[in-house]
């Protein structure tokens, strides 16, 4: 029996995260209050406190779990057989651009959503947003580094600092997509991550 209530507990408390990455996906961290979230899933108010002290060490939980998902996903993506690592990481980048759309993102695009947002509300909000992009630009440049050793890509600098700068480029142009509403944005960066790791148009 008490096996079935942690069970119970820990599905609540995954559907509270998950209606929250949805919601906050949309809107931002600010403009949802807990209220939209719950009655979203039908869990009373007063249910919220026993799985999170407070809406940031709600927001903290929220980016640990979309990062921890965000990483495997990366993850597989990079150990995709039959593909050199250049191409496993065109597909990176092409992925991206299908969920991090300016349209309905279904949650996917959380770190660009909320970034510059709750790095200056919540200083534990923004390490759990360090820790997740260092997760992920740690992991291209280790793609990086096997890709210019098995030949498939070539870099002119340090992979850790290649990673980053092409990071940083397409999160800037997840950035620019949400105001021009279109993808042309994503195409440039496409096109300057090519040049980058010097491969063909």
């Amino acid at each position: 029996m008490a096996s079935s209530s942690v069970k119970e507990s820990s599905e609540t408390r995954t559907s509270i995260l998950q209606a929250g990455q949805r919601l906050m996906a949309g809107k931002g961290f600010s403009a949802v209050g807990l209220n939209e979230i719950l009655s979203d899933i039908g869990v009373p108010k007063g249910s919220f406190y026993h799985y999170f002290a407070s809406k940031e060490a709600f927001g903290e939980a929220l980016l640990d779990r979309y990062f921890d998902d965000y990483l495997a996903e990366l993850d597989e993506t990079l150990r995709k057989p039959g593909l050199n690592m250049a191409q496993r990481l065109m597909n990176y980048w092409q992925n991206w651009q299908d969920t991090q759309s300016f349209l309905d993102c279904q949650g996917k695009c959380l770190a660009v959503k909320l970034g510059a947002e709750v790095a200056d509300l919540s200083e534990s909000m923004r390490l759990a947003l360090k820790q997740g992009t260092s997760g992920i630009t740690s992991r291209l440049a280790r793609a990086i580094e096997t890709g210019a050793a098995e030949g498939s890509l070539s870099i002119d600098g340090d992979p850790g600092r290649t990673a980053e700068s092409l990071y940083q480029l397409w999160l800037g142009a997840s950035v620019m997509v949400k105001i021009v509403r279109n993808r042309q944005p994503f195409e440039a960066a496409m096109g300057s991550t090519k040049r980058i790791l010097h491969l063909p148009d």
